[in-house]
């Protein structure tokens, strides 16, 4: 159990990124922050060259975005920066905190099984699952 709050080595990373349309892609990362190798290896085969990423003011993001030659926001939410016009990561926040309030009624889970949990919530968000034929081709991959 962890004992600390926040990004740390007691705690899984889960990659969140999310378009403004709702469309998300999430990566388990391993336990503490996000590297910029691991940037690479996630986001590097998944964003397209003329995307502006925005993040927090993490360092690995801008080091990412340096060497990827994309263009990078940070929004600094530590200093009490959350928005800045159009630039805010509000977005992956709200999923995060939907997730988070989802997860708690599983009382725990596995980090190994965490990307099916994160997949599971992308389903909820994308409100496709309508009857019971929708939840059943998903549950076996069919639909």
């Amino acid at each position: 159990m962890a004992t600390r709050r926040g990004i740390n080595n007691e705690h899984d990373c889960l990659l969140v990124a999310r378009d403004r349309t709702g469309q998300t892609l999430d990566f388990h990362t391993g336990r503490g922050p996000v590297t910029a190798e691991q940037l690479h290896a996630c986001l590097g085969p998944v964003l397209i060259a003329d995307v502006l990423l925005i993040s927090d003011a993490a360092a690995s993001y801008r080091r990412f975005a340096q060497e990827a030659g994309i263009t990078h926001e940070a929004v600094n939410s530590k200093a009490g920066e959350r928005v800045r016009g159009a630039i805010h990561i509000q977005n992956v926040n709200a999923w995060h905190s939907r997730f988070k309030s989802w997860l708690v009624r599983f009382r725990g889970v596995a980090s190994r099984y965490l990307i099916n949990y994160s997949g599971w919530q992308r389903l909820l968000d994308a409100r496709r699952l309508i009857t019971a034929a929708h939840w059943l081709c998903a549950a076996v991959q069919l639909g």
